[in-house]
């Protein structure tokens, strides 16, 4: 019981803590729909499913003691969130798609981005890697730990879908929808800091 309470607990503080995964949800749904932004936030669960199954299996010990993996891992996340902020930046108030407007996000598309935000986040493996180690005990049964994994995508799911939906109520969204590429340019500026500050931290392991 204790074990679960304290999975629990760092769970969902990790959870509601600030990051690259809140920007995206907060972006997706404010400036396209709540449709966007509650599959963001399912894509960012199923990242979360990634890290517990490599967890699980071992590899995710292997990489968080291997500072070529880990580095690796950093670098990637880094560069995809610079990529994704400056296409955030170039957000315009009018012209055409091709001029830097806020462009449609297919259903896939804002799966794909909400997954490959969360999979690639090496702080989120991390915390994944960190809480099986020290507080699942390495006698817990598997079936077990696929349930706190599964938990923890859950949580993941249920509170940028929340997110999503608190963002995208009618009353809200249409009073930011008229400077929505203010929300673009101010989400993206906050992606490509996620990034930088990601590229240049040292240690956090």
């Amino acid at each position: 019981m204790t074990e679960l309470l304290a999975v629990i607990t760092i769970t969902l503080l990790a959870v509601i803590s600030p990051g690259p995964d809140f920007a995206m949800v907060t972006r997706n749904s404010l400036v396209l729909s709540r449709r966007a932004g509650l599959l963001t936030a399912l894509g960012i669960g199923l990242g979360v499913l990634i890290h517990v199954g490599y967890t699980i299996l071992g590899v995710g010990v292997l990489i968080q003691q291997s500072l070529w993996l880990f580095q690796t891992a950093k670098w990637i996340a880094a560069i995809y969130l610079v990529y994704l902020g400056i296409g955030m930046l170039r957000a315009r108030p009018g012209g055409s798609l091709a001029e830097g407007r806020t462009a449609p996000l297919s259903d896939l598309a804002a799966l794909r981005m909400g997954l490959l935000t969360n999979a690639l986040n090496p702080k989120t493996t991390v915390f994944i890697v960190s809480l099986f180690m020290q507080v699942v005990r390495p006698d817990t049964p598997l079936a077990t730990q696929i349930g706190y994994g599964a938990f923890i995508a859950a949580a993941h799911i249920g509170w940028f879908s929340l997110v999503a939906v608190c963002l995208s109520t009618g009353p809200v969204r249409a009073r930011l929808l008229a400077v929505r590429h203010w929300i673009d340019r101010v989400f993206g500026a906050l992606l490509v800091s996620f990034g930088v500050l990601l590229a240049v931290a040292r240690g956090a392991r």
